[in-house]
Formats: structure tokens, sequence, C-alpha cells
């Protein structure tokens, strides 16, 4: 049992870094083509846009922005991918095209969003979400960490001047908490 746990648990930092290691990929593939990459990203209510609900969490405006969303994504990814019960792949990949639909259809017009806070605040809401339709100790604890850890990014999700997009963090963070009422319940 200890093995299978450990085997778990290592899959599920290997599953994140890989996560990780693409977006630092993608950050120096959009560097080494003059930054063009950008046009990926989320354009809302424009046909061109919908690729951005793809491509968009894998771009970063700068290193700053990379290596914040990166161990913040590694770190939330370890645990989503460390428990069974959270079905991880089903529910990372609908927190991802849910949270860039969300960010096409509210998003500030004329502005390219980019970046993985989306599937951030949808992966938090997720695992804060999961312990109410679990109903397990295990995620009601990690629910009550996450919260320790990340409660603060709900003011994120209020609407901000300048270019962070809170439309992005809003539309991640209701994509967590519908894709765990759809897959948990």
């Amino acid at each position: 049992m200890a093995r299978r746990a450990k085997r778990g648990f290592l899959d599920a930092v290997e599953i994140s870094a890989i996560v990780v290691l693409v977006l630092f990929a993608m950050f120096y593939v959009n560097v080494f083509f003059g930054g063009r990459l950008y046009t990926f990203g989320v354009l809302p209510r424009t046909p061109w846009g919908l690729f951005g609900i793809i491509f968009s969490p894998l771009l970063h405006y700068n290193q700053a922005h990379l290596t914040a969303n990166g161990i913040s994504l590694f770190m939330l990814l370890v645990i989503l991918f460390s428990h069974k019960e959270y079905r991880a792949d089903v529910a990372f990949t609908w927190i991802w095209l849910l949270s860039g639909l969300g960010t096409w259809l509210i998003g500030r017009g004329n502005r390219v969003h980019i970046g993985a806070s989306g599937v951030i605040y949808g992966v938090v809401t997720y695992l804060i979400a999961a312990a109410w339709w679990l109903r397990s100790w295990r995620s009601a604890m990690l629910a009550i960490l996450i919260l320790f850890l990340y409660g603060g990014i709900f003011y994120g999700m209020l609407p901000q001047p300048g270019f962070i997009s809170w439309e992005a963090h809003l539309s991640g963070a209701l994509a967590g908490v519908v894709v765990a009422r759809m897959h948990l319940r």
C-alpha cells in the first residue's frame, strides 16, 4: 500500500513537472520567434481567438509571469494528480478548456489574454469544491490547506485595471467548481 502511494506521488510529480516544463519550453520558443506566438492567446469573441482556448495557458509575458504561474501550477497539479478520487486527467483537461472558453466569452475585447492563471484558479476551486462533493477527510484537509495557501487569489477575480486578466481568473474559478460538480457528485 505504501509503495503504491509513493508511486502515485512520484507519478504526480512527473506529470506536473512535464506540464511546467512545457510552459517553460513554450516561453523560450516564443522568445526565439520574437513574441509572435502571443497572437495565439485568447482574443475574446473572435474566430482567431478560439485558438487561445488551447494555447493561451502555454504563453507568458515575461520570466516573472512564467515563474509565478509555473511554481503555483506545479504544486497544485502535484496535489491534484496525487489522489485518484479527483479524476485528475479529466478534471485538468476540462478546467483548461472551460477557463479558456470563459475568457473568450467575457474577456475584454481588443486584448490578448495569455497565461496559465485561469487554469491555476480552476484547479484551486476544483480542489476546494471537491471537499464538498467527495466528503472525505483527505479532500477536506487538502481544501483547508489550499485555502490557507491560495485563499488570497480570490481577490484576483475582481475587475482590475491594467494587464491582469481578471476575466481568466474568474473563468478558471467558475470552471473548477463546474468541473468538480460534473465529475465528483
